[in-house]
């Protein structure tokens, strides 16, 4: 009698195989956006900023789908580093709202470069038209699972 080979099974299953290129990833840009001196969280909500700004902090949390205590704390680092600002809000003077500053712009396409070159590291084994294909693949898979987009 044969032994249950469950772990092998698992480990060649592609949601496990994504999941962890997906991890490798991430993680790979996460060193990369260190060196701007920023987290993931901090850079979605930078971007978040910068391509739908200026937004509530209450618009940040359903956007994001951060805990509102989270983006506080998020939103005063990026200010504490010149990133983002928070001014009064143009649609209603009694809340504020968040806007990226020139700095924070700058850290932005920075960012764009570093994540960028992580991508590459992760795809370096492949050749060019391989990735092309994989990101083809990719795109079609997420498409069709009905996955959110993330920030």
């Amino acid at each position: 009698m044969s032994e249950p080979r469950a772990l092998t099974h698992i480990q060649s299953l592609p949601s496990w195989l994504a999941g962890r290129v997906a991890a490798r990833g991430r993680e790979l840009v996460a060193e990369a956006f260190a060196a701007e001196g920023l987290r993931l969280p901090q850079h979605a909500v930078l971007a978040a900023v910068a391509e739908h700004g200026p937004l509530a902090q209450a618009d940040l949390v359903r956007r994001l789908g951060f805990d509102a205590k989270d983006v506080v704390l998020v939103v005063n680092h990026l200010e504490e580093k010149g990133l983002a600002v928070r001014e009064a809000d143009p649609a209603d003077r009694r809340k504020n709202a968040v806007r990226v500053t020139a700095q924070g712009v700058r850290v932005l396409e920075r960012c764009a470069e570093l994540a960028e070159r992580a991508n590459a590291r992760l795809l370096a084994p492949l050749g060019a038209e391989e990735g092309e294909r994989l990101m083809e693949l990719l795109r079609r898979v997420h498409e069709a699972a009905g996955v959110a987009p993330e920030v």
